[in-house]
């Protein structure tokens, strides 16, 4: 049976190869202490299940300690010209598009087809990690795609790149992980439950539409603190969903809460919380206004907002 554990490690170490490149680099304006990060990042993921659970609060801290106080820093990744680029995608063409669009296909086609495969009785892929699993081999098949069609002349370019853009990033890649634990700490701590009770005094039992809104703007608005509408989902759902709209108003859930999702995540267009959308492009492009992405996506939030709003109030109730 094939589980996700190799995925962790796989990408842990990813993370643990990049700090060892930055300790290497003698360059690198913060030698030592983005090493540091990287590699206790790295190695949390890697033996994750294996150490106490102490043990990684402190490697959490000591962390943020390291990129909240600005011991982090960028180095200079030897990489190709501009010129070459522009000569090897001349060349290319649309191919470069192949290995991106490895990642969706094979994913999608694990998930279909080795999802229901069985191996001496037993599943082929452990149970609740289809999607996981397909992502991680879709990974390495993009990552050999890309290799044949370009042909590097280094056999580590993948890894040089990948710190490369990873530094570029910089600790904004840690926020999806961390955020996805603030979600599952909010729930642990019963603040949907609460919010639950405060709609309830706040809600009239008679009015539907104004349900839906609260229930639309708590998944924004959540997602705006979290930056993340999978975290936002179970408060909003456990307060607002679920005990108002599917049991006392009778709401179909399907539709309800694939519409909900989709206001939660015009709260993403809003927010610096959600880095790896709005703040690592503008990072990437090296914008001088960090926060421009965001000020064009307002108007659209606002558009979409509306259009669930409107959406949940007509299609989860026929």
């Amino acid at each position: 049976m094939i589980a996700a554990g190799w995925i962790y490690w796989l990408l842990g170490g990813f993370f643990f190869l990049v700090g060892v490149q930055i300790a290497l680099d003698r360059m690198h304006p913060r030698r030592w202490t983005t090493a540091a990060f990287w590699c206790l990042f790295g190695a949390s993921i890697c033996a994750g299940d294996a150490v106490p659970s102490w043990l990684l609060g402190a490697v959490v801290i000591v962390t943020a300690l390291l990129a909240g106080v600005g011991l982090t820093g960028r180095g200079t990744v030897a990489t190709t010209s501009e010129a070459q680029r522009q000569a090897s995608a001349a060349r290319t063409g649309n191919l470069l598009f192949v290995p991106a669009l490895t990642i969706p296909f094979v994913t999608v086609l694990v998930v279909l087809v080795a999802g229901r495969l069985s191996f001496n009785g037993r599943a082929l892929i452990a149970a609740g990690s289809q999607t996981l699993v397909g992502l991680g081999v879709a990974t390495l098949a993009a990552l050999a795609a890309g290799w044949m069609l370009l042909r590097p002349k280094q056999p580590a370019v993948a890894l040089i790149e990948g710190r490369r853009l990873l530094e570029a990033i910089g600790w904004a890649a840690m926020l999806p992980q961390l955020l996805a634990t603030l979600g599952l700490l909010f729930t642990q701590a019963g603040v949907g439950t609460q919010v639950g009770i405060i709609v309830q005094h706040l809600v009239p039992e008679d009015s539907r539409v104004l349900a839906v809104i609260v229930y639309a703007a708590g998944m924004a608005g959540f997602t705006l603190i979290m930056g993340n509408a999978f975290a936002a989902f179970p408060i909003m759902t456990a307060a607002v969903g679920w005990p108002i709209l599917v049991r006392h108003f009778g709401a179909h859930p399907a539709p309800l809460f694939a519409v909900g999702m989709l206001a939660g995540f015009c709260g993403t267009l809003c927010t610096p919380m959600a880095a790896n959308f709005n703040l690592v492009p503008p990072a990437l492009l090296e914008m001088r206004d960090k926060y421009a992405q965001i000020k064009v996506q307002i108007p659209t939030a606002i558009a979409l907002f509306a259009a669930n709003v409107a959406l949940m109030s007509i299609v989860p109730f026929l």
